[in-house]
């Protein structure tokens, strides 16, 4: 229908046009979605097999929606991604607040119009845009704003009297007539405002300052909750949930590339940082693995969750990391280091809540100890596992083997040390690994077709590595970088540093 053309009501009819709701019109769009094999979720990844088909029979039983699930697992994205199930274009009665369908008017003013001037009604047109609404549930919300109150500034410049139902200011909820709407964090609402919910999903009837209107609102609903929030700040009541028909549990990525996939798409890299900043595989998994070891760590509250923003604010600053690095030394160039990852602390820190245990341990320490968790979880999708290694035998055959870190253990034992500052130039930092006795050797052996800036970067990963599995000592450095040195040495110093704290 060319919406552009009709401006009056009685081209509306003339083009026959037929009104239906907005639970059927998303019907019939996702309908025709299933069979042409689209989705209309496209930039929500990971859900493709648990929680969009949930959410497509939903629709399809034409049902409000509630979506459970901890911070960062995308629920407004999918709300927002429903829009794309809305048809482009729309009538409404021109002037109409609460976008009165104009074979289907439900306001006193599209009524009144309409009596009035009949097929000469004039008619706007509505893009799905336009159609969605979105409100943060905070405890200072009130029924007012939901719903709506009498505008004594309207009845004022009307002249009306506060008992005249035109003095009445509609809230979000009847101007979202005929479209989306969204309350996130329901169960922050407080239970005296989720109790006005009620009629407006099931009956249609509305009540505002004595006035007793009979608005058959037609609203898809789609509500948000984090299932802590019903211990921490408050709760659905039972008949407001009673109402929601289709209940919908969302996850983090089932797996380390659906994260990378996330957190590569809704990362926001400039194309100067890309053009100065290489960023290696080896790099991109350390970033999702320390959000894996996150959702798993006794030191974090598991059931507050760990973002997916953890990763997305990660990676920007793991690059802007390397990015600073070169800059400073005016290098046109660089790779992303080990060492940068001191720039990823910020992220981590922000992004994840303690228990108590946590707490006692300082959120510093335990980020630190996620990226420890995560270098030594990565570690042997690259080289050989150095407990295996230590003990002189083949995994799978039991057969002696010699320890492919021999050498630079060897190194390390003759009193050798290596610090590696963060900040550094590409070749000054190169040159300090190329000093370790067989770390060039190592990488060469596994990875021999590895280019120059990824060799460095397996040589510093490897000490890192090593010094994880408890191989050779490591410790931070004031300069923002890392002390490598055999174990004895660095336990002694340990010990030596104790002694002297006490003395």
């Amino acid at each position: 229908m060319n919406h552009t053309s009709i401006h009056t009501l009685g081209e509306l009819k003339a083009s026959g046009y037929t009104s239906k709701g907005i639970k059927e019109e998303i019907r019939a769009n996702l309908l025709s979605s299933i069979r042409e094999h689209k989705s209309p979720f496209q930039s929500v990844l990971g859900y493709e097999h648990t929680v969009i088909p949930d959410v497509e029979c939903a629709l399809l039983s034409r049902h409000n929606i509630l979506f459970l699930g901890l911070r960062g697992q995308a629920k407004t994205r999918m709300a927002r991604e429903m829009v794309h199930l809305l048809d482009e274009w729309i009538p409404v009665v021109a002037g109409s607040e609460i976008n009165d369908d104009p074979l289907r008017p439900i306001s006193n003013y599209a009524r009144n119009l309409i009596d009035e001037m009949g097929d000469k009604t004039p008619i706007a047109w509505l893009h799905r845009d336009s159609r969605y609404g979105e409100k943060l549930a905070t405890p200072d919300v009130s029924v007012a704003d939901l719903i709506g109150d009498i505008d004594p500034v309207k009845a004022a410049n009307l002249r009306l009297s506060f008992a005249d139902e035109q003095a009445l200011h509609f809230g979000i909820i009847p101007r979202s007539h005929r479209g989306i709407f969204v309350i996130n964090e329901l169960p922050d609402l407080q239970a005296r405002i989720q109790v006005a919910l009620f009629n407006i999903l099931q009956e249609g009837d509305i009540q505002i300052r004595g006035f007793k209107l009979r608005l058959p609102l037609d609203i898809m609903f789609v509500f948000t909750a984090n299932p802590e929030d019903y211990t921490n700040r408050g709760s659905i009541v039972t008949p407001l949930k009673d109402r929601i028909e289709s209940q919908i549990i969302t996850h983090y990525p089932r797996t380390v590339e659906i994260s990378r996939a996330i957190t590569d798409q809704e990362s926001d890299i400039l194309p100067e940082q890309k053009d100065r900043v290489a960023v290696p595989e080896l790099c991109s998994l350390l970033v999702e693995q320390i959000a894996v070891e996150a959702r798993k760590s006794e030191f974090v509250d598991q059931k507050s969750g760990v973002s997916a923003r953890l990763t997305i604010s990660a990676f920007e600053n793991l690059v802007s990391a390397a990015e600073r690095r070169a800059l400073r030394h005016g290098e046109r160039h660089t790779s992303v280091r080990i060492a940068d990852f001191t720039g990823v602390i910020p992220s981590v820190t922000g992004k994840i809540e303690l228990v108590y245990e946590g707490e006692q341990e300082g959120a510093l320490n335990v980020a630190y100890r996620l990226m420890s968790l995560a270098i030594r979880a990565v570690f042997t999708q690259f080289f050989p596992d150095p407990q295996t290694s230590k003990k002189g035998r083949d995994s799978k055959n039991g057969k002696s083997k010699p320890n492919p870190y021999q050498t630079i253990i060897s190194w390390f034992d003759k009193g050798n040390e290596i610090t590696l500052p963060g900040a550094l130039t590409n070749d000054a930092f190169a040159h300090l690994l190329y000093q370790v006795d067989g770390l060039y050797g190592v990488v060469k052996q596994y990875h021999p077709s590895a280019s120059s800036d990824d060799t460095v970067l397996l040589m510093e990963f490897l000490l890192h590595g090593l010094a994880e599995f408890s191989v050779i000592s490591k410790k931070r450095v004031e300069q923002g970088g890392f002390s490598f040195g055999d174990m004895l040495g660095g336990m002694l110093n340990m010990t030596l540093g104790i002694e002297d704290e006490e003395n």
